[in-house]
């Protein structure tokens, strides 16, 4: 199987099972998305689920959390993974919101890395979950699930990853196709012991092609 059949057949697969596929985080607004995806840095989209509705309620707009000191953002993220640095980068991505963009999250990747706490899969996220442009955001599920399927060959960053992904993809199916594959990788395709047994692309799956050959081979 080729690479192109291989992704052809892993889209069409989605695209029929799954067609419909969104972020797990809860937002209402641009500027809540983007603290949430700033908050989701190596922490479960659960947890920061839990903790953003009080967020969200303290500091409703980018002058709010503009004008507030970190400790006192700190104390409401406390319970996430890097609380200390987060609150910074919030407070500063506010500041600079306010002063440099009106107020307004904006569209485009450039601009949004500029933010504090905002790499390149955080400005991915926002640019194609709020606007509808074709970005590949590359977190773990992304790297690992891609990786094993074989769409992406000896990808070493996220980067590399998404150069391959987006080569492949077609450009409208670019922003759906990044939920499909982290959805697959946080409930099939985990980082351990993945669930071949209840996966449905296993046919077009290097990872369980090789075990399967492997474990034939040692009978």
């Amino acid at each position: 199987m080729t690479k192109k059949e291989r992704f052809e057949k892993v889209i069409d697969y989605f695209s029929v099972h799954q067609p419909i596929a969104e972020t797990e985080l809860q937002y209402k607004s641009p500027f809540q998305l983007l603290i949430a995806v700033i908050l989701s840095a190596q922490c479960t989209d659960k947890r920061v689920n839990m903790v953003t509705p009080t967020l969200f309620n303290i500091y409703p707009k980018p002058e709010l959390l503009a004008i507030a000191n970190s400790d006192e953002v700190f104390n409401y993220i406390r319970s996430i993974s890097y609380p200390n640095n987060k609150a910074k980068h919030l407070v500063g991505m506010a500041k600079m919101l306010v002063n440099d963009f009106n107020g307004i999250v904006p569209s485009e990747i450039k601009e949004l890395e500029k933010l504090p706490g905002v790499g390149r899969k955080t400005a991915n996220v926002i640019a194609s979950v709020v606007y509808n442009k074709p970005a590949m955001a590359v977190d773990t599920h992304v790297f690992r699930v891609s990786a094993r399927i074989g769409l992406t060959t000896n990808a070493k960053t996220p980067l590399e990853t998404e150069k391959q992904l987006v080569k492949y993809i077609p450009e409208n199916k670019i922003a759906i196709a990044h939920h499909w594959l982290i959805l697959h990788g946080r409930y099939t395709c985990i980082a351990r012991n993945p669930k071949c047994g209840e996966c449905k692309l296993t046919m077009y799956c290097n990872y369980f092609q090789k075990k399967n050959k492997i474990s034939k081979s040692e009978k």
